[in-house]
């Protein structure tokens, strides 16, 4: 599938309007943690790769960073990933900020999804907010959204 074909797909789409916007307050960004969400169908070699219309997430363990990238959009370029994984998930960048006290610290959990969904209400109604909270009850305050 082009671009081209799949951008033909979504012009027409309206954008979702929302009636309320959820808002939290979250401590000063020196005393934070910080996670990251990633649509780039990351995971860990034990997990299931993500297949197409899997909407649910993975849950990343920051000790591990043996993370697979398992886009399977033929849209997807995955080599700046292979060469450095801090182009979809930036976490030597994020400990280099805690190292220096900009934040304060980084999480030990992060997420992935898999970002090429054509139909999104599962993850807006479903794996979205499971995926929110899961984040807050393991002590995130500020989460860095990598779109891919």
């Amino acid at each position: 599938m082009s671009d081209v074909f799949v951008k033909a797909m979504g012009e027409d789409q309206p954008p979702w309007v929302f009636d309320e916007r959820a808002f939290t307050q979250p401590p000063p960004l020196n005393e934070a943690t910080i996670a990251i969400v990633s649509t780039a169908s990351l995971h860990h070699e034990e997990q299931d790769d993500f297949a197409p219309a899997d909407t649910g997430y993975r849950i990343l363990d920051n000790g591990k960073r043996d993370f697979q990238i398992g886009h399977w959009s033929p849209n997807f370029d995955a080599v700046g990933f292979v060469v450095d994984m801090n182009t979809v998930i930036p976490l030597d960048r994020l400990d280099e900020l805690a190292a220096d006290g900009t934040i304060g610290k980084v999480s030990d959990v992060h997420l992935s999804y898999a970002g090429n969904q054509f139909d999104l209400s599962a993850t807006r109604m479903d794996s979205g907010p499971a995926g929110a909270k899961f984040l807050k009850e393991n002590g995130v305050d500020v989460v860095l959204l990598t779109p891919v």
